[in-house]
């Protein structure tokens, strides 16, 4: 047992069962979910984030969850402070922090540290729009790895919200943002938590996970969810909100027509979320201190029940 733990996570790839695991840890020892998930924190965005429902949210006091508005953006840096300060409020209750979700950009920003980023600048960004509009993202993905050759290589030439930051980092700091990522893992504080990975053996098994859920989702209203977002004059396809998983594809399809082609939603809206599993996978797998359990095994919850009682103690134990 590592009586110096102050935290506990629980991270894996979209559709590997981490809130019903959740709620198993949270019917054994006195928990407190923190929502590890960049698509959560919107309001309005409940189907096709798969958020917890009410009767989840009822089982264990969930947060982070519909803390802000589509229209709005939320960073890695301010989700270190929010966990950071939730991880104090929770222990101070005398309970235990559950982190869970699937972005691993926020875990590896809370387990290595972020260094402090240049906020956003509109004039900058509308400036790299304006050219990006002129020249194409591959241009400016070029453009890029001119200044910042290691953040380049790791993006797509058409991955345009990463190449438009990147750049916006470059043109505000004259830093790259490769450099202020290092800069952080080099700065990087004592770990006083444990990551349990959800990582299936089998990509077949989370396959059809994936596909299962997308058509739950459609048969619970996602596209009248989509509808209700796109009826908001405020919002665009060019923001974090909307470029989630299954949401853009939707949108796209009913700019197109409405009635919309389902057939296509779903062939495009399951190949896009199983590509997003498999860039969750890999952030998983370069987090080497992690504990991994098999997310397809039959006993899956004794396996990571067991971790846990090896870890922080019994069912019950509260945290020192």
């Amino acid at each position: 047992m590592d009586s110096g733990l102050k935290w506990l996570g629980l991270a894996g790839p979209t559709a590997s069962g981490k809130t019903a695991l959740a709620l198993a840890l949270a019917r054994r020892w006195p928990v407190e979910v923190v929502s590890v998930d960049s698509a959560l924190v919107y309001r309005g965005m409940d189907i096709g984030t798969a958020k917890p429902s009410a009767a989840e949210q009822a089982a264990a006091p969930h947060h982070l969850l519909d803390i802000l508005s589509p229209a709005q953006s939320y960073s890695a840096a301010q989700f270190v402070a929010d966990a950071r300060r939730l991880i104090d409020e929770i222990r101070s209750r005398g309970r235990w922090p559950l982190l869970v979700g699937g972005t691993m950009m926020y875990f590896k920003a809370l387990i290595d540290g972020i260094d402090e980023m240049p906020a956003a600048d509109p004039e900058i960004r509308a400036a790299i729009d304006a050219e990006a509009a002129q020249l194409g993202w591959p241009a400016m993905h070029a453009r890029l790895a001119e200044v910042d050759p290691a953040t380049a290589a790791r993006l797509k030439p058409n991955d345009s919200q990463r190449i438009q930051r990147a750049l916006e980092v470059w043109r505000a700091s004259g830093t790259p943002l490769s450099t202020l990522h290092l800069r952080a893992r080099r700065a990087a504080p004592p770990a006083d938590g444990a990551l349990i990975a959800l990582e299936p053996a089998s990509r077949a098994w989370l396959h059809a996970r994936i596909a299962q859920r997308f058509d739950a989702m459609l048969a619970s209203g996602f596209l009248d969810e989509v509808r209700r977002l796109r009826a908001d004059p405020g919002l665009h396809l060019d923001l974090p909100s909307t470029r989630c998983v299954g949401y853009r594809q939707a949108w796209e399809a009913l700019d197109r027509a409405d009635p919309p082609d389902l057939v296509d939603i779903r062939e495009r809206g399951v190949a896009a979320t199983r590509q997003l599993a498999k860039r969750q996978i890999t952030w998983l797998r370069s987090m080497a201190h992690r504990r991994v359990v098999e997310a397809d095994a039959a006993e899956v919850e004794a396996r990571l029940v067991t971790l846990v009682e090896s870890l922080i103690g019994p069912a019950g134990t509260a945290p020192d």
